[in-house]
């Protein structure tokens, strides 16, 4: 068992390291849009790209998995998938041109529809453009993990997101282009990725087969919906968010203040959650393709409750250290002159404990998949996201006008935890297992503990003596932990002895 979690933290790099590269990249930008945009303006592209993302999965309507199963058969059969590759980009090609016409005539509406005002509807077509393009990415991208081209996957990826800060930078500080530059760096990345795997299109032919096109439909679309509601969890927040009304937004935060404000603080706040959703994505990556491989093996019960039960104790280490830290880097004042988000952003550090929670509550989500998707069973898969969905959806309804921000946060935590018990239920049901939760319930709640500790220090502690305590208290916990685990952590002991000896 050993070797195989040995395996799995090393697929774990492997898989990841592109994605932690170009979002810790990407991530370069908050800073600079914080900074060189107004709060209005971050709002209005905090909510713009989280409908991108939602509309990503229109635009794709599963096509990418759906290619990468026909195509997989089709090779080990006999060794040639040009025909499925040529139909999924001609069929993607022609939807998103007709998509993206659709979003630029009635940009207009489309913007009145999300919140905005007639005249942000110049945004909607930058968006129009971006997604476009990224479509078009879709099924190259998707050939490159076919044929198992890592490196020139990566390389993509990674060179796209360079030229989105580069142009960014460009942009917004030499030219002074605002809100239109932001969109017009994307539109660049996003080119520039396209030019990179322009010599995949070598391999298209002038062929269409609907049969093909009808078979990947079967396979591609029933992931839509799941997948729309699984970004919903997350997302959602920024849309109904910009629906506060004028009199809350007084009663909470002041005069002074919009919709657009509001959701532009909230977003760049909340875009610090990328520390642990990085954590998370990094580890499905590996994750998946582990269970799958070792789910008949005798000990692989033992084995996924060791795995939840580290995965946990890490990322709830890693969102108390968030938690404790991250403010004080926000509020820096770097050589006299620069902060990573302006004071007027700080109003939204409360949510950050929150944000920082909900991602704990999506590794045990993960981690509890497996059980599902070992035993076939994925049709429970959307109503495990539908119920977080509409769990998160009503939390942000009633608890908005309430708290604002704070309200968004609390409602995407109720989301998260409810999709992990959800999750629980149907995954044990189809794959019993005795996970340790009375232990985990410990780590959650020492783990609340620590907060509400560390609060009551900065209360009465400053400077050094503060930053101290919250270290001594980040240490006692992990400390805590290891206890509480130490089964597992005799487990990871061995292991690096043994890597030692080697």
């Amino acid at each position: 068992m050993l070797a195989k979690l040995k395996l799995l933290a090393k697929d774990t790099v492997i898989y990841g390291s592109s994605t932690i590269v170009a979002r810790s990249l990407n991530y370069l930008l908050v800073p600079l849009y914080a900074n060189r945009l107004s709060t209005f303006d971050n709002g209005i592209q905090t909510l713009v790209y989280a409908n991108i993302a939602i509309a990503n999965v229109l635009f794709s309507y599963g096509l990418e998995t759906s290619y990468l199963k026909s195509a997989s058969d089709t090779l080990h059969r006999s060794g040639d998938a040009k025909g499925y590759f040529s139909t999924a980009f001609f069929s993607l090609l022609v939807t998103s041109t007709l998509f993206a016409a659709v979003m630029v005539l009635f940009s207009a509406d489309i913007a009145a529809l999300i919140g905005f005002t007639a005249r942000e509807g110049e945004f909607i077509n930058y968006a129009a453009a971006i997604l476009w393009i990224d479509t078009l990415l879709v099924i190259p991208f998707a050939e490159l993990r076919l044929k198992r081209k890592a490196l020139q996957f990566a390389a993509a990826r990674i060179i796209g997101v360079v030229a989105v800060v580069v142009s960014a930078l460009v942009l917004l500080i030499s030219f002074d282009a605002g809100l239109p530059g932001a969109f017009f760096a994307n539109i660049i990345g996003s080119l520039v990725s396209l030019a990179v795997v322009l010599p995949l299109l070598r391999e298209l032919r002038p062929f269409f087969s609907f049969s093909y096109l009808r078979e990947m439909l079967r396979i591609g679309l029933p992931y839509v919906p799941t997948g729309i509601a699984g970004l919903l969890i997350h997302l959602i927040d920024r849309n109904l968010l910009i629906r506060i009304s004028p009199s809350d937004i007084g009663r909470i935060y002041g005069k002074g203040f919009m919709a657009s404000d509001i959701v532009g603080i909230y977003g760049r706040v909340a875009a610090f959650g990328i520390i642990l959703q990085l954590v998370i994505q990094v580890f499905r990556f590996a994750w998946q393709p582990f269970f799958l491989q070792h789910s008949n093996d005798p000990d692989a019960k033992r084995m996924f409750r060791y795995v939840l039960s580290i995965s946990t104790l890490v990322t709830m280490f890693a969102a108390l250290a968030a938690t404790f830290f991250v403010p004080d880097l926000v509020m820096h004042h770097y050589g006299g002159s620069f902060y990573i988000l302006p004071p007027k952003y700080w109003i939204g550090l409360s949510v950050l404990p929150w944000i920082f929670l909900s991602y704990v509550f999506d590794m045990v989500s993960t981690n509890l998949s497996s059980g599902i998707l070992v035993t076939g069973n994925t049709r429970y898969l959307p109503v495990v996201t539908f119920a977080g969905a509409a769990v998160t959806a009503l939390g942000c309804w009633l608890l908005i006008p309430l708290g604002g921000m704070d309200g968004a946060a609390y409602a995407i935590v109720a989301g998260t935890v409810v999709m992990c018990l959800v999750m629980a239920y149907y995954s044990l049901k189809v794959f019993p297992n005795r996970y340790d939760w009375t232990k985990l319930l410990l780590l959650l709640v020492a783990g609340i503990v620590a907060v509400l500790l560390q609060e009551q220090f900065a209360l009465r502690l400053e400077g050094v003596w503060s930053v101290l305590s919250r270290i001594v208290l980040l240490f006692a916990y992990a400390g805590a932990a290891m206890l509480l685990f130490r089964e597992e952590c005799v487990l990871l002991k061995r292991k690096l002895s043994r890597k030692k000896s080697a």
